[in-house]
């Protein structure tokens, strides 16, 4: 199957289009400039022809689960969400200039920095599961860099609830930060396949690979990762700068037994700041809100298929009539169906033209009564 084209930036209210972000397997994300309050920001849109249940359900759960968790300080910010003119449903997030996708695999990164990231990433997974909720997609691409450095989590397009028994779950996965249980089928997503991608994750970011990725040409297919994840064991980083105590907070992770891993990402968390102190690094601050501090929020539906949100009524178009004059604080208002940062050229005045046409039509009428005279031998 060819890859889709990405589809056209909507027209939106209050947003400028900019640039193309990226494009995935069911939605495309454009830079847009925001006119109030003046800000980049990211949205995330479907194409116009999809007519798919199973994407907008997906769509949905995503808008109502970023809403519940993007207070999270490590987890990416929604502001707003609706429906375009063409019938488009788009979610409006925070822009993240940068993401770790390559970076990993193209430069040595810090373990300290590793670390840190690694904690963040354990809190805002920790926070996600104490509100009932799983990202299902842990992996380096899916944690952006917000424009002050600070990584945060990504993509909760595939999330789903830790309810047991959901009929409408879809299994989903990115093979090489998938756990083997979610490999092979068994679960479309636990507590214990979150850490097992967490600790995949962190791997990746010190290997410069994911954990199963072999460098051989032809060797690292889908089908060849998938039975390498399920029958293979932890393979030991050979970075010397990795302490042994690292290594083995990354196996305990990444263990086949769902059961010898640790139980919740908090404890990971905790784990790596141990080895934070072992280095003599700061601990990274753990992102938790108490539970006694967390207000009810209503229950995520993620059988929701509806079209959901504001809808623009209309597409604004660029208007050529003169604006009316406009007195005192009215003249402040802006209306978003007319540009109002063009220039309107002043109106010419007309009698210029209309002596000009009574000229020409003058000199014709003496022209014909002179040719009429010639032509009657009068001249």
């Amino acid at each position: 199957m060819g890859k889709r084209l990405p589809s056209s930036p909507p027209l939106l209210p209050g947003l400028t289009y900019v640039r193309p972000l990226g494009s995935g397997g069911f939605a495309d994300v454009f830079l847009y400039a925001q006119d109030m309050p003046r800000r980049f920001v990211a949205v995330k849109v479907l194409p116009s022809d999809v007519q798919d249940s199973d994407l907008l359900r997906m769509f949905n759960a995503e808008a109502d689960v970023l809403a519940h968790l993007s207070a999270h300080p490590s987890i990416v910010t929604v502001y707003q969400a609706g429906i375009s003119a063409e019938g488009r449903p788009y979610i409006v997030m925070e822009y993240c200039p940068d993401s770790l996708a390559q970076r990993y695999r193209v430069e040595r990164m810090p373990v300290a920095e590793v670390l840190t990231i690694g904690v963040k990433m354990a809190s805002a997974l920790e926070s996600a599961h104490r509100a009932g909720l799983i990202h299902r997609d842990v992996k380096p691409s899916n944690i952006l860099v917000t424009s002050f450095g600070a990584p945060v989590l990504a993509d909760f397009g595939i999330s789903s609830s830790l309810a047991r028994g959901r009929a409408e779950q879809v299994l989903a996965m990115s093979v090489p930060w998938s756990a083997p249980e979610v490999v092979t089928e068994q679960t479309s997503g636990t507590v214990a396949s979150e850490v097992w991608g967490l600790g995949a994750t962190v791997y990746s970011l010190l290997a410069g690979h994911s954990p199963f990725e072999r460098l051989e040409r032809g060797q690292n297919t889908r089908e060849h990762l998938r039975r390498r994840i399920t029958r293979g064991t932890y393979r030991t980083l050979g970075r010397r700068d990795v302490p042994e105590s690292l290594q083995q907070v990354l196996a305990t992770a990444m263990s086949r037994d769902p059961r010898r891993r640790y139980p919740h990402a908090l404890d990971m968390a905790e784990a790596l700041r141990a080895v934070q102190t072992e280095l003599g690094l700061a601990a990274t601050p753990l992102e938790i809100v108490a539970e006694d501090w967390t207000p009810p929020a209503p229950q995520i539906d993620f059988a929701d298929v509806a079209l959901r949100g504001p809808v623009r009524s209309q597409v604004a178009q660029e208007s050529t009539r003169r604006a009316p004059a406009r007195v005192g604080i009215a003249a402040l208002a802006r209306d978003e169906d007319e540009d109002i940062s063009r220039s309107i050229e002043p109106r010419r005045p007309l009698w210029p033209w209309l002596v000009g046409g009574l000229a020409v039509l003058a000199f014709g009428v003496l022209a014909g009564i002179v040719g009429a005279l010639v032509g009657s031998g009068a001249w």
